[in-house]
């Protein structure tokens, strides 16, 4: 099955009230393994930044002016995410922004029913616990060491690991054979590097285990030399 895990980083927390959309990461998976495919992409918001926001992704207005308008990149955006699930943390946050990048395109809404929250997941393995992708990442010994800000591919990728974390670890899906880890690109079926070995052992039929009628007498014959056996009290 193939998904995309995707995070973003935007100008503030409100795409109603004109934040706008800056960076975006996406991540291919197929049967929870990435296949080293991504999209990614800054965007010029055509506004300030404030301060605050700068602080946690480090994205300046300057660094962005030279960027593409979100416009000029929806549609390779859109292909890339073609109708897999879209994974995220918090994703009503992400879903959100994108939708009203969208909106502003007069584009069609990606369908919410796609939505996968890694937040919603965590919660109901972990009630009470922090939800953050840091505090996540912390219990399921994931390296985030390389993570000095936010940043939506780097984010994305350590998602990717939690994200597997979250559905049961490496160990599902070995029963999957190689073969089948390939993934739609382009109109061209692309091999993706597995990481699940196969067994090659030959089909051996089951072999009969009843005793035979000659046994059964022979067994009978020999019990009858019991005496006073406590079988038969």
């Amino acid at each position: 099955m193939r998904e995309i895990v995707f995070d973003t980083e935007t100008t503030g927390l409100d795409p109603q009230g004109g934040d706008r959309l800056v960076e975006i990461g996406c991540v291919e998976m197929v049967n929870r393994v990435p296949t080293g495919a991504v999209y990614h992409c800054y965007f010029n918001p055509e506004r300030d930044m404030p301060a605050e926001a700068e602080a946690v992704h480090g994205l300046s207005a300057a660094f962005l002016a030279d960027k593409p308008l979100f416009g000029e990149k929806a549609g390779e955006l859109i292909a890339f995410l073609g109708d897999a699930p879209l994974v995220a943390h918090n994703a009503g946050f992400d879903f959100g922004f994108l939708n009203a990048e969208l909106a502003k395109l007069g584009m069609e809404p990606v369908d919410r029913a796609r939505m996968v929250d890694t937040v919603a997941i965590a919660r109901r393995k972990h009630p009470g616990a922090k939800l953050s992708l840091d505090a996540l990442c912390t219990r399921y010994g994931i390296d985030r060491s390389h993570r000095t800000k936010h940043g939506a591919l780097l984010d994305a990728e350590l998602l990717a690991q939690l994200y597997v974390e979250l559905m049961g670890g490496r160990q599902i899906g070995l029963e999957l054979a190689a073969e089948a880890l390939v993934v739609e690109r382009d109109g061209q079926t692309v091999a993706v590097a597995a990481s699940l070995s196969v067994s090659t052992k030959p089909f051996r039929s089951p072999r009969p285990h009843a005793a035979s009628a000659a046994e059964l007498a022979r067994h009978a014959e020999f019990m009858a030399g019991f005496s006073e056996a406590i079988w038969s009290r």
